[in-house]
């Protein structure tokens, strides 16, 4: 029953987040009723051997084992060296690179947010110890730019300090790094946060491509400049990201970048009625899908497609699709949209079960999910 979903705002599970478009197709597609929470018809996700809420890395949109075994040996040490030997053996093709400098900043903005003048102090080791190391200034560089966004108010002195010394750190790390595009791609957030004019930008993007002319995480940081809230506009956005997708060889996952332009103006577009059956959203979904479809199954940004996609297609009551998505991404959440949420962990739940409930009310059951 609908109560149900009141229920769960009740529990304060990010009720802005879903906010009224959601459900005002709640009659529509599939003709979905929520059981009551105890009723032995209740969807429960737990019994497709999804991850307990609590249980959720919120630290990255995917699996990657050597990351997180290194992560936990600098977390519970403090010392940097296996950090450094990874990024050392990580390629500068691909987005492996990025994710994994992206994870490492990561970890010590939120333990210095979490032990302010403590926190991340291993990462301050390592820049000292080891200052021409190329992995350390690229994780130097990021947890700046992550530093700006996460404690300073944008456009204050203080946000455009923290990002004017990224930038400088982020010339270091490209001296250190010949041929490397992750310190052009942390660049391309400083540039964004700087307000570097179309020019001074195109400067940036074309040393990215000049390194990797497919790289998706470059594409997103890119997507971001062009967007209406900061220095382009939906229409610079959406073509941007359209040409990219056409450009887009077999098996990359570039065909889905449309569809974070529509998340990047969901604010405007969802006032549109009938919100999923409009041609961009749903021309950007399929392309979405067939992107996933097609990419390599090891692909590091598989799993940021297939996080957004989980959040339309369940906008859009296609139950079925979304729990396709579910069982290939379950158990990580660091990604969009739930990073956007004070608690990324339980976004994502939210929308978990509301899949869950939307494929049993339509004859599914853990029987009945491929896997």
């Amino acid at each position: 029953m609908v109560e149900f979903l009141w229920f769960l705002f009740a529990l304060g599970l990010i009720f802005a987040a879903l906010g009224p478009w959601l459900w005002r197709r709640r009659g529509g597609s599939g003709g979905i009723r929520l059981a009551e929470p105890g009723t032995p018809d209740a969807a429960d996700p737990l019994a497709y051997g999804f991850v307990r809420q609590e249980l959720l890395d919120v630290r990255m949109p995917g699996p990657d084992q050597d990351l997180v075994d290194v992560l936990d040996v600098v977390q519970r040490t403090r010392d940097w060296r296996a950090a450094s030997q990874l990024l050392a053996g990580t390629p500068k093709e691909g987005e492996l690179r990025w994710q994994r400098v992206q994870a490492f900043a990561g970890a010590a903005s939120l333990e210095l947010a979490q032990q302010p003048g403590v926190g991340g102090a291993w990462l301050r080791a390592w820049r000292a110890e080891a200052p021409k190391d190329a992995g350390g200034a690229a994780v130097h560089a990021e947890f700046l730019v992550q530093q700006a966004w996460r404690s300073a108010a944008v456009g204050t002195d203080e946000f455009r300090i923290i990002l004017e010394e990224a930038r400088k750190v982020c010339g270091e790390a490209a001296l250190l790094a010949p041929g490397d595009p992750v310190p052009y791609i942390v660049q391309l957030a400083v540039a964004r946060g700087l307000g570097y004019g179309h020019e001074e930008f195109d400067q940036v993007w074309a040393k990215v491509i000049d390194r990797d002319a497919r790289h998706m995480g470059a594409h997103l940081a890119a997507l971001h400049y062009w967007c209406e809230k900061w220095h382009g506009s939906r229409e610079e956005a959406n073509r941007f990201a359209t040409a990219a997708a056409a450009r887009a060889p077999q098996g990359s996952l570039l065909a889905a970048l449309p569809l974070f332009a529509v998340w990047e103006h969901m604010e405007d577009l969802t006032l549109v009625q009938s919100f999923y059956e409009t041609q961009v959203v749903s021309t950007a979904m399929e392309g979405a899908l067939y992107a996933v479809n097609a990419a390599a199954p090891d692909d590091p940004m598989l799993a940021h497609v297939r996080h957004l996609l989980l959040h339309f297609l369940v906008g859009a009551h296609r139950w079925a699709e979304a729990m396709d998505q579910i069982v290939h991404v379950d158990g990580h959440v660091g990604a969009l949209p739930w990073t956007l949420q004070e608690d990324p962990a339980a976004q994502y739940a939210v929308y978990r079960a509301l899949a869950v409930a939307g494929y049993e009310a339509n004859g599914g059951s853990p029987a009945t999910l491929p896997r």
